[in-house]
């Protein structure tokens, strides 16, 4: 991540991020209720410096349940104190008492009842309070950065949790392309740590470009708060508004099989990032993924700052589902 380009220049600050759990706090946006009923417990959760699969595998183990009858909408910072919602599939049994659930760093704030399990990706997004300590450098310039952050965004790369333990996951992907075999479960991070790469590649040469948050010809366009996209075709003013607004964004690739839909610049550019990873990109054809698109632009809803401490500065903010909180800091802070 420190080799990739910074859309404001060289932070104007260093910091500490996560001197403890509570310094990074998560709370997940379901966007919708429980149903009130049904054979599933949705469980209200909140964690203290724990994973989440092994969450769901003391969940399962407490109720008295397979593994496969717990459900989550997405995997939370284990080093943190995240909130978010479990299905437990209880199949006409009771309730047990969640407030017996006998780990600590572990407790289940609140039960109801639902029709359906849960599953991965169904959520809105994520709120976050995270709070930087030991700050060091210009206040005022980093008050400047945040307010043209809170504007005009960040580029939307993937962040280091993506590619694994210093960033392994990728050469694992190019080992696994070339016919290393791999557990059904492990490869599927490994395709998603090779379309990343990809994608953080392409959003880095745009930002160099200065065109993460601006379209290039034959741009392809992300319709916010979906996975739509549509494109390309001329940029007029009716386009401008909405890449003003918000409602759409600039787009780089997932990659897969079949060519990019952008055209022009923006594909061109695209097909040179594809042929400087070859292995990855005819790894993911091979594998059958599909071409889709990911927003170039990603702007925090609600951004606040203030200064605990001379030296403490806590960052409030909400981000949609698959987008990570670390690239709002590293614009900031080198942490």
């Amino acid at each position: 991540m420190s080799e990739l380009p910074y859309a404001y220049g060289h932070p104007p600050l260093m910091a500490q991020l996560r001197s403890t759990p509570e310094d990074f706090q998560v709370e997940e946006i379901l966007g919708y209720d429980a149903d009130g009923e049904g054979e599933h417990a949705l469980l209200w959760v909140e964690k203290r410096g724990a994973n989440t699969d092994w969450v769901a595998r003391e969940l399962a183990r407490f109720a008295e349940v397979p593994p496969l009858n717990v459900g989550y909408a997405g995997l939370k910072d284990r080093h943190a104190v995240t909130r978010q919602t479990f299905s437990v599939q209880l199949a006409g049994k009771p309730d047990p008492d969640w407030s017996a659930f006998p780990h600590a760093d572990v407790k289940v704030l609140a039960a109801t009842r639902h029709k359906r399990k849960l599953k991965r990706g169904a959520l809105r997004g994520n709120r976050f309070v995270l709070v930087l300590r030991q700050v060091q450098g210009e206040r005022e310039a980093a008050e400047q950065v945040l307010r043209q952050i809170a504007v005009r965004g960040v580029p939307n790369y993937f962040g280091e949790q993506r590619f694994g333990r210093e960033g392994g996951n990728v050469a694992q992907a190019r080992a696994m392309f070339a016919g290393r075999r791999v557990d059904r479960d492990k490869r599927s991070f490994l395709l998603s740590a090779a379309r990343s790469h990809i994608f953080n590649a392409v959003l880095a040469a745009r930002v160099e470009r200065g065109a993460w948050d601006a379209p290039l010809d034959g741009e392809i366009w992300s319709l916010s708060g979906t996975r739509s996209w549509f494109g390309p075709e001329p940029f007029d003013a009716t386009l401008a508004d909405r890449l003003a607004r918000a409602d759409i964004h600039p787009s780089g690739p997932m990659w897969g099989q079949g060519e990019t839909p952008a055209k022009d610049v923006a594909g061109a550019l695209e097909n040179e990032v594809a042929i400087a990873n070859t292995d990855l990109a005819e790894g993911l054809a091979a594998a059958r993924m599909d071409q889709e698109r990911r927003p170039l632009r990603l702007i925090p809803k609600d951004l606040k700052w203030r200064w605990l401490e001379e030296d403490a500065l806590e960052l409030t903010f909400e981000l949609p589902a698959g987008a990570y909180a670390t690239v709002i800091v590293r614009e900031l802070a080198q942490v």
